[in-house]
């Protein structure tokens, strides 16, 4: 684990992607992965489990709202040297249900930065379809 806690995944689908265990509540909601693409824009991957479905067997709205604001975090954290940040506003919209096992990943960019805010547009997929377009606003802070 390196200072700011992310760790290399080792062996599986997700070999060489990075999880950030520098989160108590990401840990209990993932995993999460995340990499930075050929582009240099991160990317993120979640595989969802019998724990994140609702009751008609697909993808809780909750865990994937969940995953976009990991995936938020990630982006900022990545694009923005290091800059920890904390969400002000998150904006969605489900475009498709989210299927069971299949992987969901996500990216998206920062698409303006002020002195202490930061403005995304992403967007979460699974098997090549868009699931949950969502956008936001974030503040940066110093953690505690």
């Amino acid at each position: 684990m390196d200072k700011n806690g992310w760790v290399a995944v080792q062996g599986g689908p997700f070999d060489g992607w990075l999880n950030w265990a520098g989160d108590p509540f990401e840990t209990l909601t993932g995993p999460y992965y995340f990499r930075t693409g050929q582009d240099g824009a991160m990317r993120g991957a979640f595989v969802p489990e019998e724990r994140h479905l609702n009751g008609g067997g697909m993808v809780h709205g909750g865990a994937l709202m969940t995953f976009a604001d990991a995936m938020l975090g990630a982006l900022v954290y990545s694009q923005l040297d290091d800059q920890y940040s904390v969400t002000v506003t998150f904006n969605s919209e489900f475009l498709g249900p989210g299927a069971a096992t299949l992987p969901i990943y996500a990216s998206g960019r920062v698409i303006r930065e002020t002195g202490s805010m930061v403005f995304v547009q992403a967007l979460l997929e699974q098997d090549g379809q868009p699931i949950l377009a969502f956008s936001s606003t974030l503040k940066k802070v110093t953690p505690r």
